[in-house]
């Protein structure tokens, strides 16, 4: 097709003309209640909420765990929070819940098209072929990379502390935690040296930085009418869109630019020592660069999918591992008591380490450590980082509900009608703070719960992990969960053995920002993008 009919604006305003007449306004049998705000649609009030789940919580406590929402056209669509359901679409119904339009080309546009922007068999290959960069084995072998990463953040932070007097030092935890992050998966990734913590001039750190709190936040509502018309364009002629010029595609682009230069010049390299026979690197690119050659050839990853690899790792063990990591440190510096526990905790398996003539943690040191590892399943269950997913009924079917519905008819249903096509948003924060899988103080920080009760935590199990959705479940789930886990364990014993973490005297007052994934944000410096102010100080 031709690139100029493709830039066309008339073109989109045809198809999305074509839209408002085929509005997919199927939930007539089932009128399942509606938030009624702008006639518009919900979507202008859902992405201009100051923090994220203010909204959700108050549908909840209206509507229940299931409600209709209205889109720019005044298409139906629903948003989920039950776990019946969300099993059923997670776990039962194979990929018979794909993802929407939007969402797939928003991953192509932050990742390429990778395993985030991949549908059914596609996703299946790709998964098949990254399998053996994430066994048990492997990971295991990226803890002394993950410790050494973090002990030298550790030493540039007891240089700011020098100069400081016994009550520490304000430090903006998040930017030092995605510089942290940043040379973990340059290493462990790519066995490549980022630089990051040493200020080296870095243009992947440049490029990821603040993106998201850039391009996601207030879209305007001729962008959001744009995107209500993403599902009639073919996937084909829909990755033209990127070159639209709005802030989010802008920025997108130039930061896929700078990461896919990066990747085409690593794969080539990895793919040339490979071909010598003698590469025996075990960094997770030079893995997936074997197993893809060692594939049929029918199956084999495409360049173009090979290069997104390395944008997918950027995101999931840079930017979210960093981001979990500046919430768990604001509840502990929140809860001082649990924080001391944990260090207690932390220097007894030390002692013990060193005891038996070992100078590092091995991950089993590290699951032993119960508090702590409690302590990081409730800061995922509480912060989820990607606090909604997007998904579509691929045909009509029928959701089993955990918590009966009352509809607004008054009838009072424990399954519901989903008719082919309708969109469906699921909230990981609203599932993630039910008091009925949670217990009646889900809406607090208690990591006891993870000690006392885990496997009492609701009758219907969806996430991949202790109940959570924090890494999406099923057939599309994290495959770098595991991963995840290890880099957060070996990261905050290591801070939490030598640091003291307090809330600084003017309290700031810090917003989850709903920036995609969420945005600590100071309230009274909105302006400065995300941040996380914490008074630092040497542990006793």
């Amino acid at each position: 097709m031709d690139f100029a009919v493709v830039q066309d604006p008339k073109l989109y305003l045809l198809l999305a003309a074509a839209g408002s007449l085929v509005s997919t306004s199927h939930l007539a049998r089932h009128r399942v209640p509606t938030p009624l705000v702008e006639r518009a649609g919900h979507q202008p009030e859902i992405s201009r909420q100051l923090e994220v789940g203010d909204l959700q919580k108050k549908w909840i406590a209206e509507y229940g765990l299931v409600w209709r929402m209205k889109g720019t056209m005044s298409e139906n669509s629903l948003e989920i929070a039950d776990p019946k359901a969300l099993q059923y679409i997670f776990h039962k119904s194979g990929y018979h819940f794909p993802k929407t339009a939007t969402s797939r080309q928003f991953s192509r546009e932050i990742t390429g098209p990778g395993i985030l922007f991949a549908q059914d068999k596609d996703h299946t290959r790709i998964r098949k072929i990254m399998n053996p960069a994430f066994t048990a084995a492997q990971l295991k072998s990226f803890l002394p990379l993950f410790l050494s990463s973090t002990q030298k953040l550790g030493q540039k932070w007891k240089e700011i502390l020098q100069n400081a007097d016994e009550r520490g030092e304000r430090i903006n935890v998040t930017s030092w935690l995605a510089r942290c992050t940043l040379d973990v998966i340059g290493e462990v990734g790519f066995d490549v040296q980022c630089g990051a913590l040493d200020d080296s001039l870095n243009p992947v750190m440049e490029a990821f930085n603040n993106m998201f709190a850039d391009a996601i936040p207030n879209p305007s509502k001729f962008t959001i009418f744009f995107r209500s018309t993403w599902h009639l364009i073919p996937m084909s002629i829909l990755k033209y869109v990127k070159y639209w010029p709005t802030k989010d595609h802008r920025r997108f682009r130039k930061t896929l630019d700078v990461i896919n230069a990066f990747a085409k010049e690593l794969i080539t390299e990895k793919t040339a020592h490979a071909q010598t026979g003698k590469d025996n690197k075990k960094d997770i690119m030079s893995l997936l660069v074997r197993a893809n050659a060692s594939e049929d050839p029918r199956s084999r990853l495409t360049e173009d999918e090979m290069i997104s690899q390395v944008a997918t790792f950027l995101l999931a063990g840079h930017e979210t591992t960093a981001s979990s990591m500046t919430w768990i440190l604001w509840e502990l510096a929140k809860h001082p008591e649990y924080q001391s526990k944990i260090r207690a905790e932390v220097r007894a398996v030390r002692a013990r380490v060193t005891g038996r003539g070992d100078s590092e943690y091995s991950v089993a040191d590290l699951d032993t450590m119960t508090y702590t590892l409690a302590a990081m399943k409730e800061i995922l269950r509480l912060h989820p980082i990607v606090y909604a997913l997007v998904r579509y009924a691929s045909r009509d079917d029928v959701l089993p509900l955990a918590r009966p519905l009352t509809l607004v008819d008054g009838t009072v249903v424990t399954e519901l009608p989903v008719p082919k096509g309708t969109d469906i948003q699921i909230s990981i924060w609203a599932y993630n703070r039910l008091p009925e899988i949670w217990g009646p103080d889900a809406e607090e920080f208690n990591p006891h719960r993870f000690i006392d009760q885990e496997k009492k935590m609701g009758s219907t199990y969806v996430g991949v992990t202790s109940n959570l959705m924090t890494f999406s479940a099923g057939l599309q789930a994290c495959l770098g969960w595991r991963f995840s886990i290890i880099e957060m364990q070996a990261i905050l014993v290591e801070l939490i053995e030598h640091f003291e973490f307090a809330i600084p005297d003017d309290k700031p007052e810090i917003l989850r920002y709903p920036a995609g994934l969420v945005a600590p944000l100071v309230k009274s410096d909105m302006a400065a993008g995300p941040q996380m102010p914490l008074r630092v100080s040497l542990a006793q």
